[in-house]
C-alpha cells in the first residue's frame, strides 16, 4: 500500500503515483458536500465527478412513486462519476449527499483529459468501476434474501467506515427510506440491536457501542464488499509499485 498524505485525501487519488496525483489535484476544486444535496439525477448529463475526502454519498434507484432504495454508498474509498472512464457522460443513478464533508470536484472534460494522459488513473477508475458493479450486485441479493436486522447492521457498518466515526446522525424514517422497508421494521431491528448492547439510539443519533458484535450480526455482504475492494484495489497498488520499480 502506498503512503497517503497526512491530510484527509480520497484513497483513489492518494494511491496514484505522485506526479499523476498532483496533476489530477491541480485540475480539481475543493467543495463542501451539503447534507441532502442531490448531485446527480438518472438520465441527466454529468457535469462533474466527485472524489470525497470526507462525507459520503448515497446511490439510490426508484422503488415506487413515493420512495427510493439505496443500492450503494460512496465515501473516501471511491468516487461519484466512475462511468466516465467508459466515456459515458450520463448519470446512471440518483446521488444524494448523506454525510456532509469535503470533496474534490473535477469537470467531466478535465477528468477525461487526465484519464487520457494517466495510465495509472485509468487503471484505478476501471478497477473501482468493477468493485462498484460487484457491490451493486451484492446489494441486490442482500435486499432480496437477508433479514432487516442483518441489513441494518451492514448499513450501519458501511456508514461507520465512511464517516470514520462510531457516532452519526440518522433518523429511523431515513433508514427505512434507504433500506426500502417500513419504519416499523427499522424500529424493531434497531431495538433488537440496542437490546444486545450493539448500538445506542437517541433522537436521531446512533452510536455503535460494540463494533465487533455488530459485525457478527451483519449479513455476509459487509465482509464480501470489503474483501472485494481490498482484493481489487490492492492489486492496483501492487501494479503501480511494480511500474515504479521498472522506471
Amino acid at each position: 500500500m502506498l503512503i497517503r498524505d497526512k491530510q484527509p485525501l480520497n484513497h483513489l487519488i492518494a494511491d496514484l503515483p505522485e506526479s499523476e496525483r498532483k496533476r489530477l489535484i491541480a485540475k480539481c476544486e475543493t467543495v463542501e458536500l451539503v447534507f441532502n444535496e442531490t448531485l446527480t439525477t438518472p438520465g441527466e448529463p454529468l457535469k462533474f465527478a466527485w472524489f470525497p475526502n470526507q462525507g459520503f454519498i448515497s446511490l439510490t434507484v426508484p422503488a415506487d412513486e413515493r420512495s427510493n432504495l439505496e443500492v450503494g454508498l460512496i465515501g473516501n474509498e471511491g468516487m461519484l462519476g466512475n462511468t466516465l472512464v467508459l466515456g459515458i457522460k450520463t448519470a446512471p443513478l440518483h446521488a444524494l449527499v448523506q454525510g456532509a464533508g469535503q470533496a474534490l470536484r473535477i469537470s467531466v472534460a478535465h477528468l477525461q483529459q487526465q484519464i487520457n494522459h494517466s495510465p495509472a488513473l485509468e487503471a484505478t477508475l476501471k478497477k473501482y468501476l468493477y468493485v462498484t458493479v460487484v457491490q451493486l450486485s451484492q446489494t441486490a441479493a442482500c435486499t432480496r434474501f437477508h433479514l432487516v436486522e442483518a441489513r441494518l447492521a451492514r448499513w450501519l457498518l458501511m456508514t461507520r467506515d465512511r464517516a470514520e466515526s462510531n457516532q452519526f446522525r440518522i433518523t429511523q424514517q431515513f433508514l427505512a427510506y434507504m433500506l426500502g422497508v417500513r419504519r416499523v421494521g427499522i424500529t424493531r431491528a434497531a431495538t433488537a440491536l440496542h437490546q444486545r448492547q450493539l448500538i445506542n439510539y437517541h433522537r436521531g443519533s446512533i452510536t455503535i457501542t460494540d463494533p465487533s458484535g455488530l459485525e457478527a450480526s451483519a449479513c455476509s455482504c459487509y465482509q464480501i464488499d470489503k474483501q472485494t475492494y481490498q482484493r481489487i484495489m490492492q492489486s492496483m497498488d501492487d501494479d503501480l509499485l511494480d511500474d515504479s520499480l521498472v522506471r
